[in-house]
Order: structure tokens, then C-alpha cells, then sequence
């Protein structure tokens, strides 16, 4: 049964962090103190298998709250840290937590953009979001609506993370409120908890109904129709994107749930590209192979016309896999 608002942590507190996270968190959970009237829920990317255990006896030992791995239709209560659990999203419902496969995101499940969407859409005011070390960008999309939606945004020191790439993202694309040294989050988050009283703000369509996309865990998503249609295609599987969120930064979705940001999407894009070029040219290899064996063999019988056409195409095709080499090559360089 769902909590009231009476009952509920005054601040719900979301956490996203990538590569460097497990010490990250470690450092971070020692910080926690069970005074602090705010939930904890935190998306770490790691390995899909067998990653959940691991990670929650790790931080337990660090952690002076309570904390677990987050389970389907849980309430949520003050004094607990959640953990998503391994290749399952962690989405926050009015005072509840839910559990899902849906489609990765920015390539992740869990993914961190729709664990802070969704706290932005339930709890606006009263979220917290914070960005740790980590690579690429997710969870930029998400700490924008937390602060479109009232919230209050905290950023690793970059000069300090293991890896900057998310905190830098975050600081690139909003005005963040906080940009903290790891050591001193917990002494921040204690003066925000206790200093703040949050004030009810209305939440931007959009990010209510991205939201109410994230919670549909069924294979298709019905009412994208809503959304303008982007001019790409999905990397993952080839189906039209539309853009859910115009506000930066800007953020594409499918009819099955593949959702990006620009820069997560550009970077899917060239994986995929580079993929293919592989593909067709170890096809090309294997056509020019199959070619000089034809040349030999029709030699073998005395068939020189044929054998010198077989041989001519073979060059042929050797110089456009030099040409793709190239621009495989090419497109392959950071």
C-alpha cells in the first residue's frame, strides 16, 4: 500500500553513477546519517549478471542507513537506500517504487535518466539528484528535469571524479546548484535536508508523459504519436524516433522503448556504422577469395576467358576494400 505524503521522506534523494561508481558510493554511504528525513535510490551501471548481490553486500558494509536492492511495489521509507537491481530499470511512483525490463536507455538498464525523470514527476521539489563519476552522458537528460521540475542538481567535483564525463555533461548542458568535492556531500545533503522546505511546482508536461511511457513495460509504446517525429531512425532496432523532449538536452524515444540523448544517440549511430562497415567488409573479402578460386580453377580446365574475368573482378573488388579500409579506419579514430 502506497504511503501518503505525510508518511513519505520529505526529500527523495536519486543517485547515478557509471564507471569509478563502487568506490564513489562507498565513500558516499559512510556519509549517510539516519537523522536525514530523505530516501536514497541509486542506478550504477555494471555487468547485467550477477552484479546485484555483489554491490549490495559491498555497500552495506559502508552504509550506516538501511540499505537494499530495490524491489517491485515497495514503499518507500525514510532511513533506506534502494538499489536498482542488475538489468532491471528502478522508477519511482507516488510512494512506491517500481521495477521493469522496459528498453534500454542511452544504451543502459538500469538506466539513470529514467530513475531521475521519474522522480522529477512524482516528486518535483522534493528531489535531489546527484551525478557521480562516470562515462558518457546518462543521466544529463535526467538531472534536466529535476531541475525543470524544481529540483535540486549536485555534481561530483570533475577534477576529482575517477572518470568526469558525467558530472562534465551535467555542468555543460544546466545551471547545476552544486558542485561538491565527494568527501563533503553527505555534510551538504545534511544542510539541504534540514535548511529546505520544498514548495509544490507544477511539472512540465513532457517529462509526465515520458514518464508514463518508462512505467509501460509492454513491447510496444502506443502514444508516441504525441511527439514530433525525428528525422533518425533507431540504432538498435530500425524504428522511427520521436523527440520526447525538446528542452536541453534534446532527447529521441521509439515505438519499443530505445531511448537516447543527441550525444548518446550520435555515439550509437557511429557504433552501428562501424558495425555494418565491418560486416560488409568481411563480406567483400570473402566475395574476392571465392573469385580468385574460381580464376584458378577455370585456369585448371583451360578456360582463360572466364578465368581472366573472374581474376579482373577480384582486383577490382581489392581496391574498394582498401577504399573501405579507409574509411573504416577513419571512422574509427576518437
Amino acid at each position: 500500500m502506497a504511503l501518503t505524503q505525510q508518511d513519505e521522506p520529505k526529500f527523495m534523494v536519486v543517485i547515478g553513477t557509471s564507471a569509478g561508481g563502487i568506490r564513489a558510493l562507498e565513500e558516499l554511504m559512510m556519509q549517510l546519517k539516519p537523522e536525514m528525513d530523505a530516501a536514497f535510490f541509486v542506478v550504477l551501471h555494471l555487468s547485467r549478471k550477477g552484479v546485484g548481490e555483489v554491490l549490495f553486500q559491498r555497500l552495506r558494509q559502508h552504509c550506516t542507513i538501511n540499505c537494499k536492492v530495490a524491489s517491485n511495489d515497495e514503499p518507500i521509507n525514510r532511513g533506506t537506500v534502494y538499489l536498482a537491481p542488475p538489468d532491471n530499470h528502478l522508477i519511482l511512483d507516488k510512494g512506491k517504487i517500481v521495477i521493469g525490463k522496459g528498453a534500454p536507455e542511452n544504451r543502459w538498464r538500469p538506466s539513470i535518466n529514467n530513475l531521475f525523470r521519474s522522480a522529477a514527476a512524482n516528486y518535483n521539489s522534493r528531489v535531489i539528484g546527484i551525478i557521480l563519476t562516470g562515462l558518457l552522458d546518462d543521466g544529463t537528460a535526467g538531472m534536466a528535469a529535476i531541475k525543470r521540475s524544481g529540483g535540486i542538481s549536485i555534481v561530483q567535483n570533475p577534477n576529482e571524479a575517477d572518470y568526469p564525463d558525467m558530472p562534465v555533461s551535467v555542468l555543460e548542458n544546466m545551471d547545476v546548484d552544486y558542485v561538491e568535492s565527494l568527501s563533503n556531500m553527505g555534510e551538504l545533503l545534511t544542510e539541504i535536508i534540514s535548511d529546505t522546505n520544498p514548495t509544490p511546482v507544477e511539472v512540465p508536461y513532457d517529462i509526465i508523459q515520458e514518464t508514463n511511457i518508462d512505467k509501460k513495460v509492454s513491447t510496444r509504446v502506443d502514444n508516441l504519436s504525441l511527439f514530433e517525429k525525428a528525422q533518425f531512425n533507431c540504432p538498435d532496432c530500425g524504428g522511427g524516433l520521436y523527440i520526447t523532449q525538446k528542452e536541453h538536452p534534446t532527447h529521441f524515444r521509439c515505438h519499443v522503448g530505445h531511448s537516447y540523448t543527441e550525444g548518446d544517440l550520435l555515439f550509437r549511430i557511429s557504433e552501428v556504422m562501424e558495425n555494418t562497415i565491418w560486416i560488409a567488409l568481411r563480406m567483400m573479402e570473402e566475395r574476392r577469395t571465392l573469385l580468385l578460386r574460381l580464376t584458378n580453377r577455370d585456369r585448371d580446365r583451360g578456360y582463360s576467358s572466364t578465368a581472366n574475368l573472374h581474376f579482373e573482378k577480384a582486383k577490382e573488388l581489392e581496391q574498394h576494400i582498401e577504399n573501405l579500409k579507409q574509411i573504416l579506419f577513419a571512422t574509427s579514430q576518437p
